[in-house]
């Protein structure tokens, strides 16, 4: 046991936990966008769908707390590895250089802390209702929580779609860069397969045209209230 400890208390350890954790937030990310892609298919699916994910309280407490566990793993490991990297180099460089990082890979640790502040600011939205009450758990014909009607209301205000439209372009950036890091680190990136270098950018595109579709369909009034 004490070999494991050493382990997870090495860089090494860390990266590996930072990777293996990157690729579960990056999973469920997907899973919760393709869910929100039924906004296409209109109230009824939509809300059978909301109202399915809410029915199973078995799955959905446990997953919730799984997630939480997963992200705060996550950012305590982060956390560790800019420590230990400074402690492998308390003296700073005279002048800093980046040759190859980018935008996002310089500014993973700043984008990791807006996308936790959006994290609570989108479940106290649509999950526990303190953004917009006036639409929260309103019913639908069928006696269900109107879930279709709290989207649409939300981005029909261009405010609202304007904080989620730089969000989500964060957090597209930031699991983008992180898909190319984990990859590295579990050894899923060779000259051998040159189009694993392509996993990263194809993740952002995907990602962010996914979770921005339905949004920008409120605006533009493709997705509507019915009767509208």
């Amino acid at each position: 046991m004490s070999w494991f400890v050493g382990y997870v208390r090495s860089s090494v350890g860390a990266k590996t936990i930072m990777a293996v954790t990157g690729l579960l937030m990056v999973l469920f990310a997907i899973v919760h966008m393709i869910g929100h892609l039924q906004m296409f298919g209109g109230q009824d699916m939509y809300n059978a769908y909301a109202s399915f994910l809410q029915s199973l309280w078995e799955v959905k407490w446990p997953t919730r707390a799984g997630l939480i566990a997963v992200f705060v793993i996550h950012l305590v490991s982060a956390i560790r590895l800019v420590m230990m990297n400074r402690a492998a180099r308390p003296v700073k460089y005279a002048k800093y250089t980046p040759a190859r990082s980018t935008i996002a890979g310089r500014t993973m640790a700043l984008t990791g802390l807006v996308i936790l502040a959006f994290v609570f600011f989108h479940l106290a939205h649509f999950t526990f209702g303190g953004v917009q009450p006036e639409y929260f758990h309103l019913p639908d014909g069928h006696g269900r929580h109107d879930a279709y009607t709290m989207f649409v209301r939300a981005f029909q205000n261009p405010a609202m779609y304007g904080i989620y439209f730089a969000a989500i372009l964060l957090l597209s950036m930031h699991l983008a860069h992180g898909a190319s890091s984990w990859m590295q680190t579990l050894g899923l990136r060779h000259p051998k397969y040159p189009w694993t270098d392509k996993v990263g950018p194809a993740l952002m595109v995907i990602l962010f045209i996914g979770y921005m579709a339905p949004p920008t369909a409120v605006l533009l009034n493709v997705i509507k209230l019915p009767g509208a």
